[in-house]
């Protein structure tokens, strides 16, 4: 399978699996680095909102007393398989959408998302 090249010269599949490899921060480490790639900005994005958001999530669920640490710890759980599967996705080549994420990860990558484009 083909993969164009990115900013950083490397295959976008591999760009992309980085991307969320560092959850949130290489997501946005990446997207000041790639200027060229709009499949690797993608999941930058989508990596960015969906790891912050989820950290927030769990840090705000652990001030609640004895339940909080049980929650926050299923989130770090779904947040694990969840990351597990998107970098299986992202280096398969598949932009993988996330509902709702995946969609204001497209709008503020493209303007638009991929369906309204065809």
């Amino acid at each position: 399978m083909y993969h164009k090249k990115t900013s950083l010269g490397l295959d976008e599949n591999v760009e992309s699996i980085i991307a969320y490899a560092g959850i949130w921060v290489t997501g946005l480490i990446f997207l000041f680095i790639e200027k060229e790639n709009n499949h690797v900005r993608f999941h930058a994005m989508q990596s960015l909102i969906t790891f912050f958001s989820l950290f927030i999530a769990s840090s705000l669920i652990l001030v609640i007393p004895v339940i909080g640490i049980m929650i926050s710890s299923l989130i770090t759980f779904v947040g694990t398989i969840l990351w597990l599967l998107l970098m299986y996705k992202a280096y398969s080549g598949e932009v993988f959408k996330l509902p709702f994420i995946g969609d204001v990860a497209e709008e503020l990558i493209f303007g638009e998302s991929f369906e309204k484009k065809e």
